[in-house]
């Protein structure tokens, strides 16, 4: 990285190319223009990743705990001239296109996938008020002269605190005489599917149960990497003035601050208080529920415990994960050309229409692509495309409490994750539905012509034929039209989202 200061003169970042980094690298990029990845002021190039991964340490021999990068197109990183000052300028934006910073780039290498690696300072664009709980979104300067001196107990919270988990931030701050940091990651959905908002009032509203603390959103998120993930917190908490870190999971502190691992809690019936379990009869204890148990009573609308759960906690989970049949909900059935999906879409969507128990919205394949996405091809790249796009306009219509019904072919099993994934950030359900009628009777079917069309060479990318159909290994239900009749077809998806929550059953 650059350390002589920035270069870069405000008239050159007008014609600099722009591009939009993928979650996880805005996150990072938040991180370095707050300062909290000090000593970082940008991302890391080849010669500080190939000393951190040979020696653990940064080429300048600073401590840093894991690589911090960004990736861009090649056709960005090709255009950049890294001998000209004024040529080497990239504007990162955010998810809606706004200017979050620009980055001069020192290093640039080729990386997978038609994607460059680049390294290099980066400085903020504009005021960065941007998006909900500003008043939280403090730098780790602005919090540490709000600390009072001494211990500082730090808690990464990306999961509401029942309690259990106040029990033992009450017992460590305590026992430590210290003041309570509560870090709220706000990038990405909690590991249960909470959204960041959602967490941040949970975690408002179990304020009142806890010591003394100062809370701070902070845009952490999870790369899947346990260790990376866990040392890059502990930096993150220490840059904020953490001393002590409360363990959630994770015990590694890569230098940061001591990390303390709880003993296992557990209730007592006798006088109502929370203790270390071994301390406790089995008679007399109760367990900590777990998060599938917990997401299974808010699934089925019934009510926390007390005793585990403050009612202004479950207010709030009330309100971010209501029951199924309150909740949105996106149906995808996938399947062959001629499988029967669209025909099973548009009478599961008809059944539910006359029941006025849920607004529908059916997005059938070929309407899609003719007013949604025209002019694609039947490319991978296009077919994805276009699920895509259907996943996109499906999460949005359950983001609001609706039931999308999509029937695409769908061929690719990255595309349809990738629309599950969609869904799930938009706090809705989704049920992957398998329309596994064989490829024979998909053929002999044929309604349209396109198998006769490329069975004679008339027609290329017929999926089945001569471009793949990567079979769902993780549908929800799986039907075939080739043994059932459609009434049957239709009453086993109905029934399934009725056993499931997310209908109410018909008396």
């Amino acid at each position: 990285m650059n350390s002589g200061g920035w270069l870069l003169p405000e008239d050159v970042l007008r014609d600099a190319p722009a591009y939009t980094p993928r979650a996880y690298e805005l996150a990072d990029l938040e991180l370095l223009l707050s300062g909290a990845y000090a000593p970082l002021t940008g991302f890391l190039g080849r010669a500080d990743l190939t000393s951190l991964a040979r020696r653990g340490r940064l080429a300048d021999d600073r401590s840093w705990p894991a690589p911090v990068t960004l990736e861009v197109p090649a056709s960005i990183a090709e255009s950049l001239d890294l001998t000209n000052p004024v040529a080497r300028a990239i504007v990162l934006t955010d998810l809606e296109g706004a200017p979050v910073a620009a980055m001069e780039v020192s290093d640039a290498w080729p990386a997978k996938n038609g994607m460059y690696g680049v390294g290099g300072d980066v400085r903020r664009l504009g005021d960065g008020t941007h998006g909900p709980f500003q008043r939280l979104r403090r730098t780790p300067e602005e919090v540490k002269a709000l600390l009072p001196p001494g211990r500082v107990l730090g808690v990464i919270a990306d999961k509401p605190l029942h309690r259990p988990q106040l029990a033992q931030i009450a017992h460590a701050a305590k026992q430590l005489s210290a003041h309570l940091l509560v870090l709220i990651p706000i990038a990405e959905a909690s590991p249960d599917g909470m959204p960041p908002e959602a967490l941040v009032r949970a975690i408002f509203a179990a304020r009142d149960r806890m010591p003394p603390a100062t809370l701070v959103a902070v845009s952490l998120t999870r790369r899947g990497q346990e260790v990376a993930d866990a040392l890059l917190r502990a930096r993150v908490a220490a840059a904020y003035g953490v001393t002590h870190l409360l363990s959630t999971g994770e015990s590694l502190s890569g230098g940061g601050p001591r990390v303390l691992v709880p003993r296992e809690l557990a209730y007592d019936n006798r006088d109502g208080q929370w203790r270390w379990r071994d301390d406790i009869p089995p008679r007399n204890r109760k367990l900590a529920l777990s998060q599938l148990e917990i997401n299974d009573l808010l699934d089925r609308g019934f009510p926390l415990p007390e005793w585990h759960t403050p009612p202004a906690v479950a207010k709030e989970l009330v309100r971010a994960r209501p029951p199924r049949r309150h909740r949105g909900l996106v149906v995808f059935l996938t399947g062959l050309s001629g499988s029967g999906k669209s025909t099973v879409a548009r009478h599961v969507a008809d059944t539910v229409r006359e029941s006025g128990e849920r607004t529908v919205t059916l997005l059938d394949g070929d309407v899609v692509r003719r007013e949604l996405s025209a002019g694609l091809t039947f490319s991978k790249e296009d077919r994805d495309r276009n699920v895509r796009r259907i996943g996109w306009v499906a999460a949005e219509v359950a983001r609001h409490r609706g039931l999308a019904i999509c029937c695409p072919i769908a061929p690719y099993a990255d595309a349809r994750a990738a629309a599950r994934r969609m869904a799930t950030q938009a706090g809705a359900g989704f049920v992957l539905v398998h329309v596994s009628t064989p490829l024979e009777v998909c053929e002999r079917r044929d309604r349209k012509g396109l198998y006769a069309k490329a069975r004679a060479g008339e027609l290329t990318g017929m999926t089945g034929i001569d471009d793949p159909y990567e079979t769902p290994t993780d549908a929800e239900l799986t039907i075939d039209t080739s043994d059932l009749s459609l009434a049957d077809s239709v009453k086993l998806v109905l029934d399934y989202l009725t056993e499931h929550g997310w209908f109410e059953p018909h008396r």
